[in-house]
C-alpha cells in the first residue's frame, strides 16, 4: 500500500513541474505602458497651408486618460490691431489651458474654409452667415465627448455671438451632463453672451462663468494671459 501511494505522488510531482515549465514558456509579453508612447502636437495651420490641402481636424488622443476637453475655434490671417497672424488668438488661450490643466485638443475646422484672410473681408462674411443664420460644416468627426466630464469652449467673439460653424457643431453634439466652460478673444467685447448662448444650447449641462481675453494680449503679451488663465483655472478648481 505505502509502495502505491509513493508512486501516485511521484506522478503528481512530475505533471506539476511539467505543467510549471510549459506556463513559463507561454507566459505573454508585458504590455507597452503610456510613458512608451510619445504624440506631436501639430502646430496650428496657417491659412496658406489651408488653402493648399484639404482642412483636417486635429485628433484626440484616446489614450491620454485626460477627463478635460479644449474644444476651440480660431482663425489666422489679418486680425484687428495685431496684423497678420500665423497662430489665432483663441488656439494661443486654448492651447494655454489644455497645458495648465492636462487637457486634450480639438480644434473645430470648416470643411469649405471660404473664410477670407484679410480682416474687413471676414468680418464681413461673419455678418452674413449671422445674418442668415448660417450652419457651416465643419471638417472631420467631432471627438467622442463621452470621455470627458468637462469641456472648455472657446472661439473668437464675431458680432457679438459665436461664429455660426459653433451652432453647428453645438446642433449636432449632445452633451447632456457635462461641465461646460466657455472662453472667447475679442476686440473689445468680452465674453459676449457665450455662457448664456452655451446654457440656452445645453439646458441640461453646467454652465461655469468663463473667460475673455483680448486678442491683443493673446499676440502681444502670452505671459500675462498665462497668468489670467491660471488664476481663472485655480478659482474654478482646475
Amino acid at each position: 500500500m505505502k509502495k502505491t501511494i509513493s508512486v501516485l505522488l511521484a506522478v503528481v510531482l512530475l505533471f506539476s513541474l511539467a505543467a510549471c515549465g510549459s506556463a513559463a514558456q507561454t507566459q505573454p509579453a508585458p504590455q507597452q505602458t503610456q510613458e512608451s508612447v510619445t504624440e506631436t502636437a501639430e502646430p496650428h495651420p496657417t491659412e496658406e497651408a489651408l488653402e493648399q490641402e484639404p482642412a483636417v481636424t486635429a485628433e484626440v488622443s484616446e489614450e491620454s486618460g485626460s477627463e478635460i476637453l479644449v474644444l476651440f475655434f480660431s482663425r489666422t490671417g489679418e486680425q484687428y490691431d495685431v496684423g497678420v497672424i500665423e497662430k489665432g488668438n483663441t488656439a494661443i488661450v486654448a492651447e494655454i489651458i489644455a497645458e495648465a490643466t492636462g487637457a486634450d485638443l480639438y480644434e473645430v475646422l470648416p470643411a469649405d474654409d471660404h473664410y477670407p484672410t484679410t480682416y474687413k473681408e471676414l468680418t464681413d462674411v461673419g455678418l452674413q452667415e449671422q445674418r442668415e443664420g448660417a450652419r457651416p460644416a465643419y471638417a472631420g468627426e467631432l471627438p467622442d465627448f463621452e470621455n470627458y466630464d468637462t469641456i472648455f469652449i472657446g472661439a473668437p467673439v464675431w458680432w457679438g455671438d459665436w461664429p455660426m460653424i459653433m451652432y453647428t457643431v453645438f446642433e449636432s453634439t449632445p452633451l447632456s451632463g457635462k461641465t461646460l466652460i466657455p472662453f472667447s478673444t475679442h476686440a473689445g467685447s468680452g465674453l459676449s453672451g457665450f455662457d448664456r448662448s452655451l446654457a440656452a444650447a445645453y439646458p441640461e449641462c453646467t454652465i461655469v462663468e468663463g473667460l475673455a481675453i483680448a486678442g491683443t494680449d493673446a499676440q502681444n503679451n502670452p505671459d500675462k494671459v498665462r497668468v489670467t488663465v491660471t488664476s481663472w483655472l485655480s478659482e474654478l478648481g482646475l
